[in-house]
């Protein structure tokens, strides 16, 4: 199978294997996957500072991979994995996706799990989670 990147990337949706709610959605290059692959950790290519990086080197909060799909255009990637730690968000909450849109505006809808400067000891990129 070819997976189809582009520019040189491709997204890879990451679910909790046990609760399937979507914790984050990051984006992978050839050698992010082969890591991902190989070290069974999800590891990610920032597109911000132009390098791998494992979901968890800083925080502490890794993703224990379990499967990986690919979608039927094989241009996406489904990753189950375990969360280790109290969450996935770099702002605190087990998922990076902890708001919802209404026709007032946006409106968190999950509690913080986390203190992110306690963890990260200050502000931090998002992709240094």
């Amino acid at each position: 199978m070819e997976l189809k990147y582009s520019d040189g990337l491709i997204p890879a949706v990451i679910q909790d294997r046990r609760t399937g709610k979507v914790l984050m959605l990051g984006y992978m290059n050839d050698l992010a996957l082969k890591t991902t692959v190989e070290t069974g950790y999800v590891t990610f290519f920032s597109r911000s500072r132009q390098k791998l990086w494992t979901k968890g080197e800083t925080s502490g909060h890794r993703l224990h991979v379990r499967e990986i799909r690919v979608d039927c255009d094989q241009d996406a990637l489904l990753i189950q994995a375990d969360l280790k730690g109290p969450g996935c968000c770099h702002l605190g909450y087990k998922s990076c996706f902890f708001r919802k849109i209404t026709p007032e505006g946006a409106e968190t809808i999950l509690p913080r799990e986390f203190d992110p400067a306690a963890v990260y000891g200050g502000a931090e990129e998002e992709s240094q989670t």
